[in-house]
């Protein structure tokens, strides 16, 4: 039984939008937990981490509710290291996205100790590449991917011990398709491998995920952060910043699936559920069926990519 570890974070303090904050448990009610276990996995479900409130004020020196992202972040941070270094899968529901920053530092910090290489792959419809210089908003939930690689406050750049937390390298942006211009310019010096809709367009997302894919060895740590708003809105409206032109259904969960295949899945963050904007929790019911997919779900039994 491959053992697994939920971790909710309730906060929408780096969103642009309230709403977030009630992501978790909005997951909890698809029957996120029961999903899991159906494929193998010892699910234990470790409640929620705690942090302050938000407090919906405004930008200060480019950043919204600084503080308050650095204590949910040091929370999310400690108990998922905690999880993995008790040998099990930690799974974060959030929230927002600004708390990968959390959960991916935590995830590097225990590659170095094990001498692991990493892989993030970055399902979204934005590139989360933005610093205060350039965001337009200060909204923090589009920074995590820059305070990851080097380029932020302190507070967040240094959560996990070593800046930056992880290389550009190590990073395959899947399905997007809203870039601001600064952030256009900053991901290609950087070096960031972005496979956006009109790549994926062009070549197909079979082609996409194997290139995304592509290295990896059984020394690696696949970390998958799926953002719900990577999916077209039409199929998947419970999110706070839509952008229409995203995957399919069918596209997602080949996504999905070709991840499960190369058995590396390691840690994962579900984030930007919300539910103040869903239709019948059906966002959140399709979120569920795709982490199915992400441990073994499939329609024949397939052997896995060698």
């Amino acid at each position: 039984m491959r053992p697994v570890s939920i971790i909710g974070a309730p906060t929408d303090i780096g969103a642009s939008s309230r709403g977030a904050s009630m992501g978790p448990e909005a997951l909890r009610v698809a029957g996120i937990v029961q999903a899991v276990s159906r494929y193998g996995c010892a699910v234990r479900d470790c409640g929620d981490v705690a942090g302050p409130a938000n407090p919906w004020s405004v930008a200060v020196e480019g950043y919204r509710h600084l503080p308050e992202v650095v204590a949910w972040n040091r929370a999310v941070h400690a108990a998922t290291y905690a999880e993995l270094a008790a040998g099990r899968l930690p799974m974060m529901l959030g929230g927002d996205h600004s708390l990968a920053v959390g959960t991916i530092s935590a995830v590097a910090r225990h590659c170095r100790e094990q001498g692991k290489k990493l892989r993030v792959l970055w399902f979204d419809a934005h590139a989360d590449f933005n610093t205060a210089a350039m965001t337009p908003t200060g909204n923090i939930h589009g920074m995590p991917l820059a305070c990851l690689c080097g380029h932020g406050p302190r507070e967040l750049v240094a959560l996990g011990g070593a800046v930056p937390a992880i290389a550009a390298a190590d990073i395959r942006q899947i399905g997007i398709r809203s870039v601001d211009e600064g952030e256009k310019r900053f991901l290609r010096e950087a070096g960031v491998k972005v496979f956006d809709m009109r790549y994926i367009d062009e070549i197909g997302m079979r082609r996409t995920l194997e290139l995304a894919l592509a290295e990896l060895d059984a020394d690696t740590h696949l970390h998958a952060s799926l953002d719900v708003d990577f999916l077209d809105p039409e199929i998947a409206p419970g999110v706070g910043t839509t952008v229409r032109g995203g995957p399919t259904y069918r596209e997602a969960q080949l996504c999905m699936e070709m991840v499960a295949d190369t058995g590396l899945l390691a840690s994962l963050d579900i984030v930007e559920l919300n539910p103040a904007l869903d239709h019948r929790n059906m966002t959140a019911e399709l979120a569920v069926d795709l982490v199915e997919s992400l441990f073994g779900k499939s329609t024949l039994l397939r052997l896995r990519t060698p």
